[in-house]
């Protein structure tokens, strides 16, 4: 359960997510939780599929799945190491209803969030064991029904938002822009043949922080 800590190198190159921004942020922005090494890191999946495997089917089933990230990499993403929390099925997908399936599952986080009394057979002692939910896994529709943030028109990006760039092309709305990520001195900014007519010299914006996705 200490493996990140214990055993994975910390080299500067990201090979398990303890390696990461995220992680790390979450551990300054939660101290006391990170001083206890066996507290419990959780990931959450969650997609749809078709039982029959026929696009037309009109059932679907959701499975809600959470991953323990205290386990080395081959060992987190095992199935036999997955706790299905939830099975969702019926005659069509959850959708933005999703939520009124979760709450039993955000009760239980919430209420394993402030710690319980855990017996630890190595030690042989008590400690309260705290776990916390440290990000979501799913596509792009997933995310909108799992966050609530609106995937649809011209404002999906949950990174980027006002900044977004998007016109309509033969009824369908799409995403343009993607050459401001590119350094300044790439050919395909001054490049219009390529693209959509346009030269785009634009750099690229800032993102938007933790605290302004969820205003």
């Amino acid at each position: 359960m200490m493996w990140y800590k214990e055993e994975n190198s910390n080299d500067g190159v990201l090979r398990n997510p303890s390696d990461s921004i995220k992680w790390k942020s979450f551990y300054a922005c939660h101290p006391t939780f990170s001083s206890e090494l066996r507290n419990i890191r959780l990931g959450l999946a969650s997609d749809g599929f078709q039982l029959t495997g026929n696009i037309s089917s009109n059932y679907s089933i959701w499975p809600v799945v959470l991953a323990i990230y205290n386990f080395p990499p081959c060992d987190c993403m095992k199935s036999s190491y997955f706790m299905m929390t939830l099975l969702i099925s019926g005659p069509k997908c959850p959708g933005n209803d999703i939520d009124v399936y979760l709450q039993p599952i955000i009760e239980e986080l919430n209420e394993l969030w402030n710690g319980v009394d855990t017996y630890d057979a190595h030690s042989n002692s008590n400690f309260l064991m705290r776990f916390a939910l440290m990000w979501m896994i799913n596509d792009f529709p997933a995310y909108g029904n799992l966050s609530g943030w609106s995937t649809k028109g011209k404002l999906p990006c949950p990174c980027f938002h006002k900044d977004t760039h998007s016109i309509f092309l033969c009824n369908k709305l799409c995403y343009m822009g993607h050459r401001h990520f590119l350094p300044m001195t790439h050919p395909w900014h001054r490049n219009s043949v390529l693209f959509d007519g346009k030269v785009e010299m634009e750099v690229a914006p800032i993102p938007l922080t933790d605290v302004e996705t969820h205003v």
